[in-house]
């Protein structure tokens, strides 16, 4: 299967990189130093789980150089989804499937909305994986992940997906109800992210710390409680059960935005905590939690910020 990867960050590499080690034909889209690295050193993955490989696959900037392919995989940072669509034409056809694997409740809608056409196929990435240095991804925990179909019904080329990615070593799961889904990880993802990147501290020492981990739970219920005003059908307590779940997680992960922060990178701070204040309000329901996280990393949504200078006396 032809495949391009757009984004080669953790999510993309390590998935990308499964899929290239299993024969499928997989170029990069990615830029920069991730660019030059895959392509003079190939893409890395270190993981305790996987093992650590190197797979020496396609790698571009321009996806005129592509070309048509069967699937997309859509794996930008969330406020790059409209740029990233933008883009693509190049590798569509008739049948290529765009797959948004990407943080947020709203990317499969925005690329369609771009693109003019269906993209209403989503996956949801259960994986705690992160760049370590151009081209070299370090994975810690996870590695699932779950596919839908967000119209009535499901696409038959979930299955042949299914497939594919399960003889890559990737587990795989296929959910009629995946607007559901994406809420589920949606409450976890505002909880992880928000409090790892707000405390600078792994899991761990969060679940450890009685008033850091009652506010990670409750980051985490105010989702739940949003969802359910949206009328999206994610059982009552399902907060509860999975903070409760975290005490079995490697204690060493942290949310995808933390690493953002560490290195003064742009947060997807509006796609998490923030759409759930803004959500909340629209609503009429008190997000606290998650508007204290919203507010303190405001700051910091752009990138690192400029300190003002000291004034000369």
């Amino acid at each position: 299967m032809r495949i391009a990867v757009i984004g080669a960050g953790g999510t993309g590499g390590f998935f990308g990189g499964l899929l290239a080690r299993a024969g499928e034909n997989v170029t990069f889209l990615a830029r920069g130093a991730t660019l030059e690295a895959i392509r003079a050193h190939g893409l890395t993955v270190k993981s305790r789980l996987v093992g650590e490989f190197t797979v020496r696959a396609g790698a571009t900037d321009d996806p005129g150089d592509v070309g048509p392919v069967d699937l997309v995989l859509f794996c930008v940072k969330a406020y790059d989804t409209r740029p990233a669509a933008e883009m693509i034409g190049p590798l569509i056809h008739s049948e290529t499937a765009i797959l948004s694997v990407q943080n947020g409740i709203d990317n499969a809608e925005r690329i369609a909305e771009t693109l003019g056409r269906s993209a209403a196929l989503v996956a949801i990435a259960l994986v705690s994986s992160a760049i370590e240095s151009p081209g070299v991804v370090a994975h810690v925990a996870g590695g699932r992940i779950v596919l839908g179909d967000l119209r009535d019904g499901r696409d038959p080329r979930l299955q042949r997906f299914h497939e594919i990615f399960e003889r890559a070593g990737i587990g795989t799961e296929i959910r009629e109800d995946i607007r559901a889904a994406l809420w589920e990880k949606f409450v976890v993802i505002c909880g992880l992210s928000g409090m790892t990147t707000l405390t600078r501290l792994p899991l761990g020492p969060i679940l450890a710390d009685p008033e850091s981990s009652a506010m990670l739970k409750g980051t985490m219920a105010e989702v739940e409680c949003v969802a359910h005003a949206e009328g999206v059908p994610i059982a009552v307590g399902y907060a509860d059960r999975a903070s409760e779940r975290m005490a079995a997680w490697e204690p060493r992960m942290y949310g995808s935005m933390y690493h953002d922060l560490a290195e003064g990178r742009r947060l997807e701070l509006d796609t998490l905590n923030g759409t759930v204040v803004r959500l909340g309000r629209t609503r009429g329901i008190a997000t606290p939690c998650n508007a204290a996280i919203f507010a303190a990393l405001r700051p910091y949504a752009s990138g690192r910020p400029t300190l003002p200078q000291p004034q000369p006396d």
